[in-house]
């Protein structure tokens, strides 16, 4: 039998006497405890004796720990996370042994499955308190559950939850186990005690209030049947941690502590009578504090999503959530005041948190080692006032609603520059009005009213504020709902004002925001503006989510993810936020991903109905923008799919089918799942005209022939797109093989060419087949990124070096060499810059409006865009000069 030692046991047996009738009768009934606490030495509960009743046996566990626990909890043995730790254990073994004890009186012998306890609140984050009720959600399946003869699973299910609690609940000489509280369960005055799990499930997808999605942060299968339990809290998940952020929802949450204030008004001043849970500054403001972040952001990061509130506030401020020194301040008060709200009820065993009048108030000063009532008033006064403010800051951005009367507003209005001040006042009646769909019911009509006056501020910084509302005016008339994008805005204003520099700069990025709002939920976090990380944890973003294993969902889920990442990235580009190469880098890598988790995806699906090639595999080669990974957001992608091993092969599924017309028929799949739209929108445009041969041959071909066409038959242009190609599906041994051959062919392994010749032939060509679109067009303007390219990869052709996919690299590399003059590094910088910023902030390549120039020379660098002219044309020159010199010995 283990113990704990403490000089400190002795005066706690001696505070506990004095100070607490409740603990004192434990003292008198378990002597053994408290003679080995007054030597010092704290005992665990002893073994009860298993020939009793149940119910006898969890009420004399319970009295035990009860004395264990408090003199731990007094003489400093426990710290509040063991005390609470122990209290919830106790609570879900017992409520386990009854269940299984209420199955076995009614069906002896029957496994105890088809029925579970979902712990909520305290239980469910393991924070019970030392005289808490639980609230469990008891569910059952119909399916499984053990019941009699021609009984009904629903009779059966409610008489099982009946027995439970009696045998918890109901008090005798011995005392009580846990006092049981069923309230929390869905429509409790009109639901059995026990709920059928596909109903419960139904409930909280379609019915569900907003206080009861907060309760299951906390949620855990604690009892009986844990799988049933776990495969219901599974279910609902999406409903607790939705991808979409609901502000309203935080809006509920901040209402439900103001009519908590107002209901419990008694207990909101410190003082006799203050509520340590409801107070103002209590422990359920700290509770809320925590969740309403979690709600707000633990729905795209699952690490936010820990039950328990000090856990909660730790990883709220390790991801940056929440302010360090704020999570600190608000983790030690919750010590306090759950250590203070355990001495309160520790007096005679209460479910009370409010502090007492009179002389209990300087018992429960004394309990805890403090001289008096004033005393411990004075440590709870500064913390509650401090988790006070911090919580009512919550509310702080809450600003007056946009006038109605019409003086007023056009006075709101000319103070944000608008200049068509009736026009604008026109539109915002019309939205009031519900004039379109996403406005037309009083709860989106209310949310735009909220957010009014976040919008005009964001107007009056618009470049052109009324070209500005109109933009708007347009994004409100396509959406299908406004609710919650309204709300969005209200609690972000910055991004009020990033939405509206979207809609005024950013044609692409509008178009998307037009398609799908939720686009904006993901530039809540400061995270949307860092570089993107490595494919394989955007692979693993891919793969995640809710969407299921089902490859319709798979291809839906992939499009949210990317396209989301896309829009984060071009917003970077409009805040000003990222260097558009890194921005290029952040799309391809993103492409990549996606080409790596649908190409999976589409393999796997493809395999169940025609099996395997035998040492066969798919490998998909990236060429041009994308094999060098860097692409900008309207690229597509040029893609060559090769397989390895014998052509001559078959499949072994239950449709087999030969090599080629097997890889044939899967590329084809695999291009549609990248580029066929689905509901969650597009993908990628994808080019597969620089394999084998182009257009005349086949979609895909052996590795083997591939080998063969590129050493004996390519062309000098084939041979120039070779040279930014990059492996980028199959295993790594493939992508190896493939690689080799690439290497191979470029160090020579190819037909004698005129290069030279037959590159300035090319671009010939190209420039009278495909002129550039306007005087922007900085791919294909002389002297722009297309000639640059061409330089680069006749220079690599004729001498064979200084090959990287990455054409920035490959540059770097050849004027180490003295193959290249060091100015086409900067100029392959510039215009790629440019590049990325013009698909963005004027895909048409005319000249860009007035106020969008200072977003092009901000994101080039530059200081105006006077200066953006002068350098681009200095570049286009540069890059001129060096294209149309002597290839092999100006490069």
């Amino acid at each position: 039998m283990s113990s704990l030692s403490s000089s400190a046991l002795p005066d706690a047996v001696g505070r506990a006497r004095r100070h607490s009738s409740f603990l004192a009768m434990l003292l008198d009934r378990e002597p053994e405890i408290e003679a080995a606490a007054l030597a010092g030495e704290l005992l665990p509960p002893p073994v009860v004796a298993e020939d009793l009743p149940v119910g006898t046996r969890l009420r004399r566990e319970r009295r035990a720990l009860a004395l264990t626990v408090a003199l731990g909890d007094l003489s400093g043995l426990h710290d509040l996370t063991e005390v609470t730790h122990r209290l919830t254990d106790f609570a879900d073994r017992s409520l386990d042994r009854a269940i299984r004890a209420a199955i076995e009186e009614r069906t002896p012998g029957a496994e105890p499955v088809g029925f579970a306890a979902i712990a909520l609140g305290k239980q469910g984050s393991r924070e019970l308190n030392y005289s808490s009720d639980i609230d469990p959600i008891l569910i059952f399946d119909p399916q499984t559950l053990p019941r009699r003869p021609r009984e009904e699973p629903e009779d059966a299910a409610v008489r099982i939850g009946k027995r439970v609690v009696e045998l918890l609940q109901a008090r005798d000489g011995e005392g009580y186990v846990l006092r049981v509280d069923l309230r929390l369960r869905p429509s409790p005055e009109a639901t059995p005690i026990a709920i059928p799990v596909e109903g419960a499930i139904a409930y909280y997808e379609s019915q569900a209030l907003t206080w009861e999605r907060a309760a299951f942060i906390r949620a855990r299968a604690a009892a009986g049947d844990l799988a049933l339990g776990q495969r219901f809290l599974d279910a609902i998940r999406p409903f607790v941690w939705r991808r979409a952020l609901d502000f309203g929802a935080v809006g509920e949450i901040r209402d439900l502590t103001r009519r908590i204030r107002d209901h419990h008004a008694q207990g909101q001043a410190m003082g006799p009578g203050y509520d340590l849970k409801r107070g103002r500054g209590g422990i359920r403001e700290i509770e809320f504090f925590a969740q309403i972040h979690q709600l707000i952001h633990g729905g795209r990061d699952p690490v936010l999503r820990a039950p328990a509130t000090r856990d909660a506030l730790a990883t709220l401020a390790e991801s940056g959530r929440i302010d360090a020194g704020q999570a600190a301040a608000l983790t030690d008060a919750y010590v306090l005041l759950r250590t203070i709200e355990h001495r309160v009820q520790m007096i005679d065993d209460r479910q009370t948190h409010q502090l007492p009048f009179g002389d209990g108030l300087g018992r429960v000063a004394q309990l805890h080692g403090l001289p008096d009532g004033d005393a411990l008033i004075a440590i709870l006064a500064p913390v509650t006032e401090r988790v006070g403010c911090f919580y009512d800051a919550l509310d702080a951005d809450e600003r007056p609603r946009l006038p109605h009367d019409p003086v007023l507003l056009n006075a709101r209005l000319a103070a944000a520059g608008l200049h068509d001040i009736e026009a604008a006042a026109r539109r915002i009646a019309a939205w009031r009005g519900g004039d379109y769909p996403a406005l037309r019911s009083p709860a989106a009509r209310e949310a735009l009213d909220a957010v009014l006056p976040t919008l005009v501020e964001a107007l009056a910084e618009a470049p052109d504020p009324d070209a500005a509302i109109l933009k708007l005016d347009s994004l409100f008339e396509r959406m299908t709902s406004a609710i919650n994008i309204f709300r969005l805005l209200e609690a972000r204003p910055g991004l009020a004002s990033l939405t509206v520099a979207i809609l005024s700069h950013a044609a692409p990025l509008a178009a998307d925001l037009a398609r799908r709002p939720a686009l904006l939920d993901g530039l809540i976090d400061a995270s949307a503006f860092e570089p993107l990380p490595a494919v394989k944890f955007l692979e693993r973003a891919m793969r995640g989510g809710e969407s299921g294993q089902d490859y319709q969902d798979r291809l839906d889920h992939v499009r949210r993810v990317v396209g989301e990442l896309r829009f984060a990235l071009g917003a970077q580009i409009v805040a000003g936020r990222a260097d558009p190469l890194e921005v290029a880098g952040g799309y391809a890598r993103v492409a990549e991903a996606a080409v790596g988790v649908l190409a999976q995806a589409t393999v796997d699906e493809f395999v169940a109905a025609h099996g395997r090639v035998p040492g066969s595999e798919l490998v998909i080669l990236a060429l041009g923008r994308m094999g060098g990974a860097a692409l900008t957001h309207a690229s597509d992608l040029d893609l060559v799919y090769l397989f390895t091993g014998d052509f001559a092969g078959e499949s072994d599924g239950p449709k087999p089918l030969g090599a080629t017309l097997y890889y044939n028929r899967l590329a084809q799949r695999v291009t549609a799942a990248l580029s066929v739209p689905t509901q969650a929108g597009p993908l990628y445009p994808v080019d597969t005209r620089l394999r084998p041969s182009g257009t005349q041959g086949p979609l895909v071909v052996s590795v083997e022939s591939f080998a063969r066409y590129q050493r004996e038959d390519a062309w000098t242009w084939e041979h120039m797109a070779l040279t930014r190609a990059r492996p980028i599906f199959g295993s790594a041994e493939a992508r190896a093989e493939v690689a080799a051959i690439v290497a191979g062919v470029l160090n020579g392994n190819r037909p004698a060419r005129d290069v030279a010749t037959e590159a300035g032939d090319m671009r010939a060509e190209m420039a009278r087949h495909k002129p550039p679109q306007g005087p922007l067009d900085i791919k294909l303007l002389p002297g722009g990124l297309v000639d640059l390219e061409f330089a680069v990869h006749r220079v690599q052709l004729i001498h064979r070096t200084g090959f990287d996919p990455d054409l920035g690299r490959a540059i770097g590399a050849l004027v180490v060499q003295g193959l290249m003059p060091p100015s086409m590094a900067q100029a392959h910088d510039v215009l790629t810059r440019a590049l990325v910023s013009f698909r963005l902030l004027v895909p048409d390549g005319q000249e860009p409006p007035e106020p969008t120039r200072p977003l092009i020379a901000r994101a080039m660098g530059l200081p105006d865009w006077a200066t953006v002219v002068a350098t681009l044309e200095a570049t286009r020159q540069e890059v001129a000069q060096v294209w149309h010199g002597d290839g092999d010995a100006a490069g």
